[in-house]
């Protein structure tokens, strides 16, 4: 396996805080698709392989892929492999406006079940967004 990808798997976790399994994997992608981990074109693990490494369901594994394919985050090529997406998929403004409301509404409710100011959540991410 390509050293890259089992650091990846070495880093996915999983935890019991009531968030399903395939929801703290497909974030965790994101996220390391987000921090440049994964890069775009970038082969990631097959399913199987996630599913090993964390012992769960491959159909759990499948879920958390399928709903990054509908983002647009990742590509799945039959008998090929799985891939970061090379660039966002192009989305109009309605379509764009809907995402972001979703987003932000998801980070707000993360934060506050976590006791977090969503304000500290926002200003991390504009810290974030541009390099630090």
């Amino acid at each position: 396996m390509h050293t890259d990808q089992q650091l990846l798997l070495d880093r996915l976790r999983l935890e019991s805080t009531g968030v399903p399994i395939y929801v703290q994997l497909r974030d965790q992608l994101l996220s390391a698709i987000g921090e440049g981990r994964l890069k775009p074109g970038e082969q990631m693990p097959t399913m199987r392989q996630v599913a090993v490494a964390l012992k769960v369901d491959l159909n759990t594994v499948r879920h958390a892929y399928g709903e990054l394919e509908r983002q647009g985050a990742i590509v799945i090529k039959r008998a090929k492999g799985t891939y970061v997406a090379a660039a966002p998929p192009k989305t109009d403004p309605d379509d764009r406006a809907h995402l972001i409301e979703g987003l932000s509404l998801r980070a707000i409710a993360e934060a506050r079940s976590h006791g977090i100011e969503p304000a500290m959540v926002a200003r991390r991410i504009l810290k974030l967004s541009k390099g630090g």
